[in-house]
């Protein structure tokens, strides 16, 4: 049941995107083009995410626990380290990049285009090198 309902979200939120037209990056890197040919159509995707996301977690945060989860998974910090920085500067730089981020690239890789794999591709080789490092910084730490 739970996988059938993370199927479910995925592909609303894949339908959501590809509707919107941010699975195009083109489109998303005509937003980050301010003095140029901006296109202020990605403000308006994340203004009607929030409006749909904050009323939504006030509810759910009500409930005790999830519905298919014994309980929530939330941040247990709000340290911003140097961690938290690098890693939002480094996404942020390869969207300004690439024009994709991980929620617009998947449900781009129905469109069959080379760059969409080539950036999926590049994205998973970037989330096992990052594993590997974090392993590698983990057990160079004194006891």
């Amino acid at each position: 049941m739970r996988l059938l309902a993370a199927l479910l979200i995925g592909l609303i939120f894949g339908l959501g995107i590809s509707i919107s037209g941010m699975i195009n990056p083109a489109k998303v890197l005509n937003f980050f083009d301010i003095a140029g040919t901006w296109d202020p159509s990605l403000a308006f995707v994340m203004v009607g995410a929030l409006c749909v996301t904050i009323p939504g977690y006030r509810l759910v945060l009500k409930r005790p626990a999830p519905v298919m989860e014994s309980g929530f998974h939330l941040p247990d910090t709000k340290v911003i380290d140097r961690r938290l920085v690098l890693g939002s500067a480094t996404f942020g730089i390869g969207w300004g990049i690439a024009g994709f981020c991980p929620g617009g690239a998947l449900p781009a890789l129905g469109t069959g285009r080379v760059d969409v794999f080539l950036f999926v591709a590049a994205l998973i080789g970037g989330l096992l090198f990052a594993r590997v490092l974090q392993s590698r910084v983990a057990t160079d730490k004194p006891a």
